[in-house]
């Protein structure tokens, strides 16, 4: 049950369009939303999450529309996102912040205290439940942030640029973390990094100007790649340089 953008557009402030009659669904699994800054990442997740609201178009979700205001507050339990920047709240312990999410999502407060620890738990930092966010590394910041995206047991998870700061091994760990969450949670991640797409997402989508020029499984989009290179990860970064370097949109 994907969520679904029907020629949607949108523009800030009467500036040009970031997209502009945008249709597309999004896969199922794990998605990694690949572009360059600018190409409308953001944007087109802000739009999946109702945090943004089309000019035009529509986007929809298990029967519920992000335009219908009555629908949004089942549409944002089941679908939840995460922004490039995760305020954090002064003070707080990372199972406090996690529980004020589950709050505001409309849960009641024994229910968001209980559901916070789990949710913790689910992203491996049960342990430090009772430490103050400020005082956790920004790997570990992240990782509350996605418990914070999981603690009113959303289906969809969008992430924009969570792996942003953090190192190859907390990247790797944040990448098992999301490998298991794929099992009961659909994933879209948005990114300009492509070393860890053969091991970590099922599809893979490429977004420029506002247009999604590739959506397919990795296998295909790295057929896309040049004969010269070899590894995973040469592969990647040429499959996505072959398509941020063409004209024109690719329908697949």
């Amino acid at each position: 049950m994907p969520i679904s953008m029907s020629e949607c557009s949108f523009s800030y402030r009467r500036r040009r369009p970031v997209l502009r009659d945008l249709s597309y669904t999004l896969p199922p699994g794990r998605t990694v939303l690949l572009g360059p800054n600018g190409a409308g990442k953001s944007t087109l997740l802000g739009l999946c999450a109702s945090a943004l609201r089309p000019g035009s178009g529509s986007v929809t979700y298990g029967g519920l529309s992000t335009g219908r205001r009555r629908a949004l507050p089942a549409f944002r339990r089941r679908v939840a996102w995460m922004p490039q920047q995760v305020e954090q709240v002064p003070g707080l312990t990372a199972r406090d912040q996690v529980a004020y999410a589950g709050w505001l999502k409309g849960m009641g407060r024994r229910e968001a205290w209980r559901e916070a620890l789990q949710a913790l738990e689910r992203v491996e930092l049960a342990d430090r439940a009772d430490d103050k966010v400020q005082e956790l590394s920004g790997g570990q910041q992240r990782r509350v942030a996605v418990a914070q995206a999981l603690v009113h047991d959303a289906e969809v998870l969008l992430l924009d640029e969570p792996t942003a700061g953090m190192d190859p091994r907390q990247r790797q760990v944040f990448h098992q973390i999301l490998a298991d969450l794929s099992k009961n949670v659909h994933i879209v991640l948005s990114t300009h990094d492509t070393s860890d797409i053969a091991n970590s997402y099922d599809s893979v989508a490429v977004l420029l100007d506002g247009q999604v020029r590739f959506s397919g499984t990795v296998a295909d989009f790295l057929s896309h790649a040049s004969a010269t290179a070899t590894s995973d990860e040469q592969r990647a970064a040429s499959a996505y340089q072959a398509f941020t370097e063409v004209d024109g949109a690719i329908s697949w």
